[in-house]
């Protein structure tokens, strides 16, 4: 079952799928050799000291576990394919591209904000003698903790298909319910609005950079709507 599904997956989803999940096991292999490629190739603020201009293009093929890989994966697969053969391989990739990196500038420049809240500028000294240790420790995390994750071009898809095809019915796990498209991307949009201004302590999920991905595949459907003799 798990082969026929493979192989007819549409070619930029099934090769997304085969990347992301090479990245996930040499992050594991990596690991146990005790190189930690999350840090290497996760998205890290621009001012932070150990941040590479690629990781805006690597931290997306990264996970931090088997449970988000597979969140990811299973909605790239479910909302992808239909996109894919929708609009063809390019539009897609395009798309794909364009909402992981609209994702990914929301993020940074809610770190931006954050980190400029606590200490007056965006980009921070660390032996600054005014800040209280709670205040470095916070501008430390955001410097230091990587971004990973397909989520915000996951979340762009999840739009782009509510707003394509706004009244198809998936039937969710939890809670066992049915669920049209358009309703679902409104719930997942304001969860995680809420999540992102709720900044729980101990929260490492980027939720702003899931509303940046749904921000950006809006924006993107709506500009093709309006120019529809325009491919590209």
């Amino acid at each position: 079952m798990f082969g026929q599904i493979f192989n007819n997956m549409p070619p930029v989803v099934k090769n997304l799928l085969i990347i992301n999940v090479l990245f996930f096991l040499a992050t594991i292999v990596m690991q146990n050799q005790e190189i930690f490629l999350i840090q290497e190739l996760g998205m890290h603020y621009i001012d932070s000291p150990i941040f590479k201009p690629y990781q805006i293009a690597t931290h997306f093929f990264m996970h931090a576990d088997l449970f988000h890989i597979f969140f990811n994966m299973f909605a790239l697969v479910v909302f992808g394919s239909h996109l894919e053969r929708q609009w063809g391989p390019k539009r897609f990739l395009m798309f794909y591209f364009i909402t992981a990196i609209g994702a990914t500038f929301l993020h940074t420049l809610v770190q931006g904000i954050e980190i400029y809240r606590i200490t007056d500028t965006f980009f921070p000294v660390m032996n600054d003698v005014s800040l209280t240790q709670a205040d470095y420790v916070k501008v430390t995390t955001l410097l230091y903790t990587p971004s990973v994750g397909a989520s915000g071009a996951v979340y762009g898809l999840i739009m782009a298909f509510a707003m394509l095809f706004p009244n198809t019915q998936f039937q969710l796990l939890f809670p066992p319910i049915p669920i049209k498209a358009k309703w679902l991307a409104v719930g997942l949009g304001v969860l995680a609005l809420y999540q992102g201004f709720k900044n729980a302590e101990g929260d490492s999920v980027a939720h702003f950079a899931h509303l940046g991905g749904m921000l950006f595949g809006f924006i993107m459907i709506k500009l093709w709507q309006r120019n529809r003799n325009q491919f590209y």
